[in-house]
């Protein structure tokens, strides 16, 4: 077994805390992600669980054993780093190499793995060039396939694409989920990207000025965020917010945004928690907002906003509609083919069954499960 545990895990350097009471649990054989925006604490997370830092309070254990004070060589962990970190002087297959050499296996054992490592990674007829030689991605491959000859116990990768172009980081991403069904080792990664986040992991979890959001499968994250954070963060292009006030008008339960009003549905009257005159948070994805020119469902007694066109993005399969309702903009994803212009007048459909309803300071969701 892999697995991971951290128990009330902070890191300060100084004065200034990275991490503070994090706990979590990453199962043997996952793919788990740590996501968040630049100096949330996520590769202070990961050069704990290496032993590249030293923890401040709590304890990181990996297969039941509390490693703390372990050096990084007991720990059997492998760190795959964002700019490769590979030896210039070097060929290919030393790179891949040299930790084995340094740890004495025999000539005959290290060339087994480097070339076994090498086929697996498309890199044999790279093995006798250096790292000039070669393309960015072949290099993130080779500081991949130096991870791999040491058999570890658990794969630790930091931002390992972020130096890719777009093409490239979608085909590496392909090659690195292939690689975990096949090696079938505990891994996690580090990313700002919350599209990588969602398409490579098992779970996710969710940073913010090093404290825990929400864990939880891609999907869950997407459709039931916790908070404003979760919700804006993950998605993309991100969720939509309006200020609300609920208004009770007996049979149901509406919200006055001030420029338009919407008739929820009635599962929000049954949960409960929604009280008249109480300011909310309304969340609505941009996938959620409709032309109505195009709309295929029903447009019913409070779903319609008019909203004015204030820029217009054409994506390809479908345009991006940037918009104004009552002081406040927003974003919409609707047919390419509609005729739009700028400044002009445009009737939207909202999905009120897939809206987000949170505290109107965006700490807590109050809004029934999807």
């Amino acid at each position: 077994m892999s697995r991971v545990v951290l128990q009330n895990v902070s890191k300060w350097y100084g004065l200034v805390p990275a991490l503070e009471n994090v706990s979590l649990e990453v199962e043997d054989r996952e793919l788990f992600v740590l996501v968040g925006p630049s100096g949330c604490g996520k590769t202070s997370l990961l050069r704990l669980i290496a032993g590249l830092d030293d923890v401040t309070e709590g304890k990181i254990q990996i297969d039941k054993r509390v490693v703390n004070h372990d050096p990084p060589k007991a720990r059997n962990v492998a760190m795959v780093f964002q700019n490769y970190a590979l030896y210039p002087h070097m060929t290919v297959l030393d790179n891949m190499a040299f930790g084995l050499r340094m740890r004495g296996y025999s000539e005959e054992e290290i060339q087994t793995r480097v070339r076994q490592a090498a086929e697996m990674l498309e890199l044999l007829p790279l093995l006798n060039r250096k790292p000039n030689e070669i393309s960015g991605g072949q290099r993130q491959r080779v500081a991949v396939g130096r991870a791999i000859v040491r058999k570890p116990r658990v794969f630790l990768f930091d931002e390992p694409f972020s130096n890719l172009d777009a093409k490239m980081r979608v085909e590496t991403r392909g090659e690195l989920l292939r690689l975990h069904q096949r090696l079938q080792t505990t891994m996690i990664y580090v990313t700002h990207d919350q599209v990588e986040a969602m398409t490579l992991a098992d779970r996710i979890v969710v940073l913010k000025d090093g404290a825990i959001q929400q864990v939880g499968k891609p999907l869950e994250l997407y459709r039931r965020p916790k908070n404003r954070f979760v919700a804006e963060f993950i998605g993309s292009p991100s969720m939509n917010f309006f200020n609300v006030t609920i208004l009770d008008r007996g049979d149901s339960l509406w919200l006055d945004q001030g420029h338009f009003q919407l008739k929820l549905p009635p599962r929000f009257r049954r949960a409960g928690g929604l009280k008249d005159g109480m300011e909310a948070l309304l969340g609505v994805r941009p996938e959620d907002i409709h032309d109505r020119l195009f709309q295929t469902g029903a447009v019913t007694e409070g779903n319609t906003v008019i909203a004015i066109v204030q820029l217009v993005e054409p994506v390809g399969a479908e345009t991006h509609v940037h918009l104004e309702a009552g002081g406040t903009r927003f974003l919409a994803r609707v047919h390419a083919d509609n005729p739009l212009e700028m400044n002009q007048p445009m009737e939207l459909v909202f999905d009120l069954d897939k809206i987000h309803i949170f505290t109107r300071n965006g700490k807590e969701r109050l809004a029934p499960e999807p």
